[in-house]
């Protein structure tokens, strides 16, 4: 479905006439749904950690540089996203306090196993990154359009757009928020959307392992203290 269907589909539940066009309409009642359909698919987007959204970041040290600019495309960072470098066993150390990165800096402590953290946009990683190496990471995109022509963008701007996610919860989102705004009732349109939201959640994350044996080592055992100790 594309931008102007879903609109459609929403109009027929909630009882407006069926709109020609949505992105250039100057009605309020469509500018109004125009900028929620907008609104709805950034909420769907972040809410939840789709597969299709995931890409990998590479940085390629050089060195020197500490500081790395985001993808363009850059939403979010997985909340428990680890950073690989190609030339170490364990993940990076995510500094998870900013205090403590200024701990660090200022005090100048020899690093083990290179730690990182996020802020002013960008990811600072400590000590450099040597050259030639290479550091990856999954994040979220933020292109959740696809146009009918041309590359993925960021929100809804043609009738023609569509939604790379569900078209399906889209539009169930989009009426019980648009009678939400209006003041009717919608306990059951909001029903409806968050049973479709929580299977296809469960949807995407796909079958788990199933494993037999003797326990194992926890996924997220790191390194207990990244820097070095001298006697």
């Amino acid at each position: 479905m594309s931008l102007l269907t879903v609109c459609q589909g929403v109009c027929k539940v909630v009882g407006l006439d069926e709109p020609d066009a949505i992105a250039s309409s100057t009605d309020r009642e469509y500018v109004e749904m125009f900028a929620l359909a907008n609104e709805m698919a950034t909420r769907i987007a972040r809410g939840y950690n789709w597969q299709l959204l995931a890409r990998i970041h590479t940085l390629t040290g050089d060195g020197s540089t500490e500081d790395f600019d985001h993808p363009d495309d850059y939403d979010r960072m997985l909340v428990k996203s680890q950073v690989w470098s190609s030339s170490l066993e364990t993940a990076l150390s995510p500094i998870g306090s900013l205090d403590r990165w200024l701990e660090l800096d200022i005090q100048a402590f020899d690093f083990v196993v290179n730690a990182w953290i996020i802020y002013g946009g960008q990811m600072h990683i400590k000590p450099a990154i040597a050259s030639a190496v290479t550091a990856k990471f999954f994040y979220q995109s933020n292109l959740i359009v696809a146009p009918s022509a041309g590359s993925n963008k960021v929100e809804f701007t043609a009738d023609t757009d569509n939604f790379r996610l569900d078209e399906q919860l889209l539009k169930l989102g989009m009426i019980w928020q648009f009678k939400a705004n209006k003041g009717l009732s919608y306990a059951e349109d909001m029903v409806n959307y968050e049973n479709l939201l929580a299977r296809l959640c469960a949807r995407d994350r796909g079958s788990r392992m199933l494993r037999i044996g003797p326990g194992r080592l926890p996924r997220d055992v790191k390194v207990a203290y990244p820097q070095s100790i001298d006697p």
